[in-house]
């Protein structure tokens, strides 16, 4: 009775031979890659912030208030009323 490459009663592999390793070895590769696209999927939706959009009539405000054309109180008012 010698210990070769076959020893053992399934031949050392479980009698399934190096398929069988090479199927668990897929099925964990898969198991890790779902988890990933669903934590990437969860964190995705919150992750991607966006400041809330400006009004383009505030822009052209602060540049009248910047050269002058209308005084502290006019620009504050205005604001207020762009702003909402």
């Amino acid at each position: 009775m010698g210990y070769g490459p076959n020893w053992g009663m399934m031949g050392g592999w479980g009698g399934y031979g190096p398929l069988h390793f090479v199927i668990w070895i897929v099925a964990l590769i898969a198991i890790v890659a779902m988890v990933v696209w669903i934590l990437r999927s969860f964190a995705g939706s919150g992750m991607h912030y966006a400041p809330p959009r400006r009004s383009p009539g505030l822009d052209v405000l602060e540049e009248r208030y910047a050269r002058g054309e209308i005084n502290r109180d006019e620009y504050l008012q205005k604001k207020g009323d762009i702003d909402g």
